[in-house]
């Protein structure tokens, strides 16, 4: 048991108690070095989250000095010094005032106003945010209270976001959203409440010594507001956390049902839409060609009432009285007998510029073995027909013929190479170019 509790002991490691308050202390107020990082953080988050960057916006996260009053607080609550509570949460106010301002400035002069996967991630908090406020929390005053402050306050940073939620909710005030504003607020209360409720408990079980002007009467009144707080945040967090498994749980079992209903059968689906909301379940299909009485509507509707998942969801199957299958087919025969005419002309068309084609093209490989019987030296050759145009705008129709040789030709040889060329093309007018 000794054993166990050693292992358990927090206490080994930890940092001188009143070197770790004034630390707490010095990065509660937003002054000096604390002001410029915060506003820093402020844009660079709202920029993150308008350019939907998540390397920005755990940039953000791991600048942003909100874990100062937070701490403060939970600090302030676990010694019962309630003039260091009240500087706290009055920082904290201040920040959060700042933060939402200088966000909501930013997203209503910014001409980027899309909803980016980033800002929604922020805006549906449910009880896994508060499990990770809470535990972040602990690890941060852990950190906080070591003399050796190692690396779990970049994580901590990270995981219990601060200041993306703040300035999505300063995005959801600049565009009106309100509930993108209510949720990512949310999201952002969660996270404050319980992260000072996990330095709370920390400092209980660490036994920091209560400061002396405390009083039992504001003792226990601390006592009351924590679990009224804890309550507050788990009643709507686990109502929200139930809805998302609802949720979750209708899409997974409607991509079942069709997949067993209709693409096991091989009707094609070539429209599927689900909504789930307060006001109902509703499942929208539309298919390529298979057409549904109202027999099999109902039967399908039975099907979907068997599921508890599904039950009460409405099916909407879209189609009309038209068969659309056969009316484009239909549509696709008549443009194909109509257009016959002009695609016999095309094919005649074809054939004429493959004959003109076929008119200016010489087989050169077949030309160079010709032509090195006849000429030793010659080692590649190229034949094309082209025109000369004069300065008086006379254009004169040539063959050219580039060739190249390991030994230049006489002048005799080049005149009788070019008088074979001519009778080999069948033509008058060749020119030689040897290759340069």
């Amino acid at each position: 048991m000794k054993r166990i509790t050693d292992i358990l002991n927090l206490r080994d490691g930890e940092d001188d108690r009143q070197k770790t308050l004034e630390s707490v202390k010095k990065n509660i107020d937003f002054k000096g070095a604390n002001l410029w990082i915060l506003a820093c953080a402020i844009i660079v988050a709202s920029v993150g989250l308008n350019v939907n960057s998540t390397a920005v916006i755990i940039g953000a996260m791991l600048i942003s000095p909100l874990m100062g009053p937070i701490v403060g607080a939970g600090f302030a609550l676990g010694i019962y010094d309630f003039t260091l509570l009240k500087r706290s949460l009055r920082n904290l106010l201040n920040a959060t005032v700042v933060s939402l301002s200088v966000s909501t400035l930013y997203f209503y002069l910014s001409p980027f106003k899309d909803v980016q996967s980033e800002l929604l991630a922020r805006t549906s908090p449910n009880i896994y945010d508060i499990l990770i406020a809470f535990f972040g929390g602990v690890v941060g005053v852990i950190a906080v209270t070591r003399t050796e402050k190692g690396n779990p306050i970049p994580g901590v940073a990270i995981a219990t976001a601060l200041m993306p939620p703040l300035c999505t909710a300063g995005y959801g005030l600049a565009t009106a959203h309100w509930s993108f504003f209510f949720g990512a607020f949310y999201l952002y209360c969660i996270n404050c409440v319980f992260i000072g409720i996990a330095t709370f408990i920390i400092i209980k079980y660490l036994k920091y010594p209560a400061i002396k002007q405390a009083n039992e009467k504001q003792q226990k009144r601390v006592k009351i507001i924590i679990p009224v707080l804890i309550t507050a945040m788990l009643v709507p967090s686990g109502y929200l956390a139930y809805s998302l498994y609802r949720e979750q749980q209708f899409k997974k079992n409607a991509d079942l049902f069709i997949e067993r209903e209709f693409s096991d059968k091989g009707y094609t689906v070539v429209y599927k839409k689900t909504d789930f909301n307060p006001k109902g379940k509703k499942l929208e299909l539309a298919f390529l060609s298979k057409r549904f009485d109202s027999l099999e509507i109902k039967e399908l509707k039975e099907e979907i009432n068997d599921n508890q998942y599904l039950r009460g969801t409405s099916l909407v199957i879209r189609q009309d009285s038209t068969d659309r299958f056969n009316a484009l087919k239909g549509d696709i025969l008549s443009q194909i007998k109509s257009s016959e005419n002009e695609m016999n002309a095309k094919d005649v068309r074809i054939v004429q510029l493959e004959k003109e084609l076929a008119k200016n093209t010489f087989d050169n490989k077949q030309l160079l073995k010709e032509s090195r019987a006849l000429f030793p030296t010659i080692t590649s050759i190229s034949v094309t027909k082209n025109t000369l145009v004069t300065p008086r705008d006379s254009v004169i129709p040539l063959t050219a013929v580039i060739y190249d040789v390991t030994k230049a030709l006489s002048g005799d040889d080049q005149e009788k190479f070019r008088n074979w060329l001519n009778e080999r093309l069948s033509v008058k007018n060749v020119e030689l170019f040897k290759k340069q």
